[in-house]
């Protein structure tokens, strides 16, 4: 779906609740897996983004089309919700300790099953080190990280959706990763 006619989905949205339910399929999924991303827990991920699907509901009239994807509105929403999340529950950071790593073999083919496991496994260990190496940054710059590298979005979708200038984020960024390099040292 190019811009053009993602601009007419949104403002068919504004009196639709079918135009309403496209979109909400069209970007659940992106907007649930960022918010699992910066939570590591699937219930609270599935509330933060009922609440931001709610608020984008009774907030859409007053989306203005600026140009750019509707999911950079959608993103900052989510990014808001999770800041209140964590606001609320005085929590600094989300939690790796509810990411569950259990991989279950089943009969056929054990051996090649469990090689694969074990490289599952390994890749899961790999990501919950770099995750928790994340958390250990500030808020700021697990936004940045969050949304450049696991949502892949470009440094303007970036600094639409925190609301910050390009140079901003890309400092943000190079800050970001040399705090990183040094705790994955």
């Amino acid at each position: 779906m190019d811009l053009e006619q993602e601009k007419e989905l949104v403002e068919r949205a504004k009196n639709n609740t079918e135009a309403f339910g496209e979109l909400y399929d069209r970007y659940y999924s992106q907007i649930f897996g960022y918010v699992l991303r910066r939570t590591a827990s699937i219930e609270i991920a599935q509330d933060v983004t009922s609440e931001v699907f709610f608020k984008t509901l009774k907030n859409l009239g007053q989306f203005h089309w600026r140009g750019t994807p509707f999911s950079s509105w959608l993103y900052r929403i989510a990014t808001h919700e999770i800041a209140n999340y964590f606001r609320k529950n005085k929590h600094g950071q989300f939690s790796l300790e509810k990411v569950s790593n259990s991989i279950s073999i089943s009969e056929p083919s054990a051996e090649a099953e469990l090689i694969e496991a074990e490289a599952e496994l390994k890749r899961h260990e790999e990501f919950l080190t770099l995750h928790e190496n994340i958390s250990r940054l500030s808020i700021k710059y697990q936004e940045v990280i969050t949304l450049r590298f696991f949502e892949n979005k470009q440094v303007k979708e970036i600094s639409e959706i925190l609301g910050k200038r390009e140079g901003t984020v890309k400092s943000l960024l190079h800050r970001c990763l040399e705090k990183l390099r040094k705790l994955m040292e």
